[in-house]
């Protein structure tokens, strides 16, 4: 069963993102890829699979991304955040969090997380459908 995967990554975290997705880029070739502008031309590059690029964070793509969420349309989020260097944008990036909570959307903000959510049987079968809460 496809899903749509949004992939972020802060700008120290951005090498750890690419180093992952190489590790399971055959479990990522059978989803539709959406990332922000900046990673998401980095992922381009180095995996050769088809990513549709939002907004740069800063610049708002964060926020589609989070549109994607509240509208039911993400089906889980990969962002490997900087907790050590803050960023201009950080009001969006909590945001992009909470959203995922409120919307029950697997989030994985390590590569530790983001190996256990992709190698999970309960996100790689088609058994399992996420609660989404009647809000």
């Amino acid at each position: 069963m496809q899903k749509t995967i949004a992939l972020v990554a802060h700008d120290h975290k951005k090498p750890d993102l690419i180093k992952w997705s190489l590790v399971h880029k055959t479990e990522l070739s059978k989803h539709k890829l959406v990332a922000t502008g900046t990673t998401g031309g980095l992922l381009q590059k180095e995996l050769g699979l088809a990513i549709h690029c939002f907004k740069s964070g800063p610049l708002g793509g964060d926020q589609q991304i989070g549109a994607l969420i509240a509208e039911g349309k993400l089906d889980c989020l990969i962002f490997f955040w900087d907790p050590l260097n803050p960023a201009p944008h950080d009001p969006d990036v909590k945001a992009l969090l909470r959203l995922c909570s409120v919307w029950n959307v697997p989030v994985a903000c390590n590569v530790s997380t983001a190996d256990m959510l992709m190698t999970s049987t309960a996100f790689t079968g088609e058994e399992y459908q996420r609660e989404i809460p009647n809000l």
